[in-house]
């Protein structure tokens, strides 16, 4: 077993190197201004290296980084290649003096994205905003307004979903917007099709949509904080481009799996982050959601779903920066090779073999150690009460992420006093997506049209 581990590890360092050896240099062209990465000492009570990671960094050689700060070297090439487009890759140079939500650019994009929707629609806008990164500095979002041909036939101004498509990717290309600014053909990301049915339903229902990139422009798979910045900015942005159309419409916000993780998180952020969106934003949905950051990354490690782990830590990095200095010689070579730019679910079938995060890693017990425990405080919101309404559902047969999770933190949110509903539907995690969007989509909707929120919470 041993000598196939060693196989298996030199054969990806083999090709991470062969594959990656320009990766770095590339990114000298991205305009993103970067944090400043100073080097630490590792935190107290961190364990050494164990002997496997010591032969990793002592079989893989170190990353030819250029210039003298090698962590911001290493970071710029851990980020998405650029796509290309100006709309998603240049970082705006006055975002100090922007406001959250304020407009950078709008770009009309309803001939690329009405072929995508089925439904007529009126128009489709690309919209670039200000926003915040996971760490409070200025960043900029992007998102896509569409607005559908059918009348509104609810109370006030049409209704708006923010519907947070999943993502899961950790290419810049791979965006909902960049899909739809570009057509499917373009780079495509193909799990989009699988939960666009939602988009076309509610236009048909008469209710405007945003398509927010939630993972914001770092591609920060699975980081809450930036997730639900970029949501609660992409409400305000929609107002202030359209403030006669949407200045009094009610929004709502949902998303399953890796999108319920930026639904959930503005429900979560926005009394700190945009209390001005109250009785603005009525209800947050959340399906198949990641409300544990610790139980889950424990579960996926060194089984299936450690593809998945792995590619979210790297994710992270882009984000959190000082993770890079838990990084082994091995992880920084396939962190900067074209694995970065992967669309989609690509990286669940990097979990086949089962690796576990130590492999990455250049300390022992990585999910453990201290630094862990400081990343699982920093993406746990369950502290926070959530300032809208909730509705949670979740595959009962879910063996990817536990439905006890999500059963908690509906409990932790009923002892804070928010409405809340939980449906425990039929299914794993892609059954339960279908099962449950029928109670989603009657709960969106008496939110929309301005009904009072169900609470069956139990009593305390």
């Amino acid at each position: 077993m041993r000598g196939f581990v060693v196989k298996a590890l030199l054969a990806a360092a083999v090709t991470a190197t062969l594959v990656g050896c320009t990766s770095v240099a590339a990114q000298s062209a991205h305009a993103d201004p970067g944090p400043q990465i100073n080097p630490t000492a590792p935190m107290p009570g961190t364990a050494g290296p164990t002997p496997l990671q010591q032969w990793i960094d002592n079989t893989v050689p170190a990353l030819p980084h250029s210039g003298a700060d090698q962590l911001t070297t290493l970071w710029r090439g851990v980020l998405s290649p650029p796509t290309g487009d100006p709309m998603f890759d240049a970082w705006p140079a006055d975002l100090t003096a922007a406001k959250p939500g304020q407009i950078l650019a709008v770009r009309d994009v309803t001939a690329t994205t009405a072929p995508l929707v089925v439904v007529p629609i009126q128009r489709a806008v690309l919209l670039k905003f200000r926003t915040t990164s996971a760490t409070g500095t200025p960043s900029f979002g992007t998102a896509t307004l569409i607005i559908p041909a059918a009348k509104w036939n609810g109370p006030g101004t049409r209704g708006v979903q923010v519907n947070a498509l999943p993502i899961n990717s950790l290419g810049a290309h791979c965006t909902t917007s960049y899909t739809m600014a570009h057509g499917v053909f373009d780079k495509p990301n193909t799990d989009l099709a699988v939960f666009l049915p939602t988009v076309w339903s509610a236009l048909n229902q008469g209710y405007a949509v945003v398509l927010p990139d939630h993972e914001g422009p770092r591609m920060a798979y699975a980081e809450p904080n930036i997730a639900g910045h970029v949501m609660l900015d992409s409400i305000r942005a929609v107002r202030n481009n359209a403030p006669d159309e949407f200045g009094s419409s009610r929004f709502t916000v949902n998303g399953y799996s890796g999108g319920a993780i930026a639904a959930y998180a503005a429900a979560m952020l926005m009394n700190e982050y945009a209390p001005d969106l109250k009785d603005i934003l009525v209800g947050a949905a959340a399906g198949g959601l990641v409300a544990d950051y610790r139980d889950v990354a424990h579960r996926f490690n060194g089984n299936i779903e450690s593809g998945i782990l792995l590619s979210v830590v790297m994710a992270m990095t882009r984000e959190h920066p000082d993770m890079l200095q838990y990084m082994n010689h091995l992880a920084q070579w396939v962190s900067t090779s074209p694995i970065k730019d992967i669309c989609g679910d690509a990286d669940g079938p990097l979990g086949v073999v089962g690796f576990p995060i130590d492999i990455a890693a250049n300390v022992g017990d990585p999910l453990n150690s201290p630094y862990a425990e400081k990343m699982y405080a920093q993406l746990d919101l369950t502290n926070r009460k959530s300032a809208v309404p909730l509705y949670i559902y979740h595959g009962g047969l879910d063996w990817w992420l536990p439905i006890e999770d999500a059963a908690k933190m509906y409990q932790q949110q009923c002892a804070k006093g928010v409405p809340a509903v939980f449906r425990d539907v039929p299914g794993e995690h892609l059954i339960g997506f279908l099962t449950g969007y029928p109670g989603l989509n009657d709960w969106l909707a008496a939110r929309l049209h301005g009904e009072p929120a169900p609470n069956e919470c139990p009593a305390h």
